[in-house]
C-alpha cells in the first residue's frame, strides 16, 4: 500500500523505492509476488485499496507506511477482511490503544513496528537536559489530532518522562491542522518562560509558529519536533531559513546506523547512497523502515507453514525475531502483542557540507554502536 498521490506522496517515496529495489530479488523467491495500490493519501482511498488487494490480487500480506488517518484505515480494513498487515512510522501506543486494542484483547491480523511516545519523550528529555541554564519548562505545541491527544496522555504520553527528569510541561489549547494562527501558544510559552518547545507539527505549521514567535520578539532556545521532521528541511516562510533548521528530532535510521539487510547484507550507508544515486535526492529516514517492511514480510512468508494461508502468515509475523535494516525487530518481546519497538537516538538538522541541511546525530540514545556526529546547537 503506497501513497503515490496526495499530501502523503513524500511518505510513499521511500516505500516505492524499496519495492523497486527489492522486486527482482524477492520475485526469485517461491510464492512471492509484489503488487501495489495507491492509497491516495486518504482513509477512504486506503480502505478501497485494501479491498482491491484482498479481492483482486488475493494478497496474503499488506505492508504500508502511512499517516495518522491513513495508517489506521489500512490496518482496520485488513483486520476486518482477515488479511495480515505490517506497518510502521506511527507511535505504537497510538496504533495499538488508539485503534481499540488493550493488553487483554490484541489484534488478530495487524502488526506494527515503531517507537513509542515514551521513547520520544525520553529521547527529547535527553536533549532538553543539554540546554545549559534552562528553566526546565517545556512548551507543548500539540495539535488536536491523534498524535497531540496521545502526547498529552497522562500515563502513556510525555508527562511521566518529563516529570522524572524535573521538567514542567506547559500545554495550552491544542490547534487544528493546518494551523491558521499560533499566537496564543507563543504567548503562553513566553509568559511561562519556557526555554524549550516540543511538538509534532508539520513543517508548514512549524514555520508559522517560528514566524509568529519572531514577530512577538521571543525565541525558544531549542525546539524538539517529531513526525514530519524525518524529512530534510524544505518549508520556508518569507524567504527565511527552513522551519526545520536547528530543530532537534528523532534519529531512528541514518546511514550511520549499524544495521544491515537480512536479505543480502546491504548496509544502511549503502542503502542511503543507492537512494541518492538513483533519485538525485537526499536520503530519508523512513527509507530504512520501508526496506525493513519487505524483509519482515519475506521472512513471514518463508517461515509460515503455508505462505498462501493468511492465518499462517499472521502467526509467522507474531513469532518474528529478525535483524533488519531497521535493527532488531522482535514481536515475541512486546511491549504489547502485535508490536515490536524501534530504538531512538537524538539528532538535529544542522547546516551540512554535502547537503544544505543534514541530520546530525547528537546523542546515541538507545542505539548501541551509533556514532555521535556533532554537538547540540542551542540559542
Amino acid at each position: 500500500m503506497v501513497a503515490r498521490s496526495g499530501r502523503l506522496a513524500g511518505l510513499g517515496d521511500p516505500l516505492s523505492f524499496a519495492m523497486a529495489l527489492l522486486e527482482s530479488e524477492l520475485a526469485d523467491r517461491p510464492g512471492i509476488r509484489l503488487v501495489s495500490r495507491d492509497s491516495r493519501s486518504c482513509a477512504e482511498g486506503a480502505r478501497q485499496a485494501v479491498e482491491e488487494l484482498a479481492r483482486d490480487e488475493n494478497a496474503t500480506i499488506v505492508v504500508t507506511l502511512a499517516g495518522t488517518e491513513v495508517l489506521p484505515a489500512v490496518a482496520d480494513a485488513c483486520e476486518g477482511l482477515g488479511v495480515p498487515c505490517l506497518s510502521s512510522t506511527f507511535p505504537w501506543q497510538v496504533y495499538y490503544y488508539g485503534r481499540g486494542a488493550d493488553d487483554d484483547r490484541p489484534f488478530d491480523w495487524t502488526y506494527h513496528f515503531c517507537w513509542g511516545l515514551d521513547d520520544i519523550a525520553e529521547t527529547f528529555a535527553d536533549l532538553w537536559d543539554r540546554v545549559d541554564g534552562s528553566s526546565q519548562t517545556v512548551g507543548c505545541l500539540w495539535n488536536d489530532g491523534p498524535q497531540g491527544s496521545w502526547s498529552r496522555h497522562p500515563q502513556r504520553g510525555f508527562a511521566p518522562a518529563a516529570r522524572a527528569r524535573g521538567h514542567r510541561l506547559v500545554d495550552p489549547r491544542p490547534y487544528r491542522e493546518p494551523a491558521v494562527g499560533l499566537g496564543a501558544q507563543v504567548r503562553a510559552f513566553r509568559d511561562a518562560e519556557a526555554d524549550v518547545v516540543t511538538s509534532a507539527a508539520t513543517g508548514q505549521d512549524l514555520a508559522l509558529f517560528r514566524a509568529q514567535a519572531a514577530e512577538d520578539g521571543w525565541r525558544p532556545r531549542l525546539i524538539t519536533c517529531s513526525r514530519w521532521l524525518a524529512y530534510p528541511p524544505s518549508v520556508t516562510r518569507g524567504g527565511v531559513r527552513p522551519a526545520q533548521a536547528d530543530v532537534a528530532t528523532l534519529a531512528y535510521w541514518t546511514p550511520g546506523h549499524p544495521y544491515a539487510s537480512s536479505l543480502d547484507g546491504t548496509t544502511a550507508a549503502e542503502l542511503a547512497e543507492s537512494y541518492e544515486q538513483a533519485t538525485g535526492r537526499q536520503w530519508l529516514q523512513p527509507l530504512g523502515l520501508a526496506y525493513a517492511l519487505f524483509e519482515v514480510a519475506a521472512h513471514a512468508l518463508r517461515t509460515a507453514g503455508d505462505p498462501a494461508d493468511r492465518r499462517a502468515v499472521a502467526a509467522a509475523l507474531g513469532g518474528t525475531r529478525l535483524r533488519t535494516m531497521a535493527g532488531l525487530l522482535d514481536w515475541t518481546a512486546g511491549p504489547v502483542p502485535n508490536v515490536s519497538t524501534v530504538p531512538l537516538a537524538g539528532a538535529q538538522w544542522q547546516q551540512g557540507t554535502r547537503h544544505d541541511y543534514e541530520l546530525t546525530v547528537v546523542t546515541h540514545g538507545q542505539v548501541d554502536g551509533l556514532a555521535v556526529g556533532g554537538d547540540l546547537v542551542t540559542t
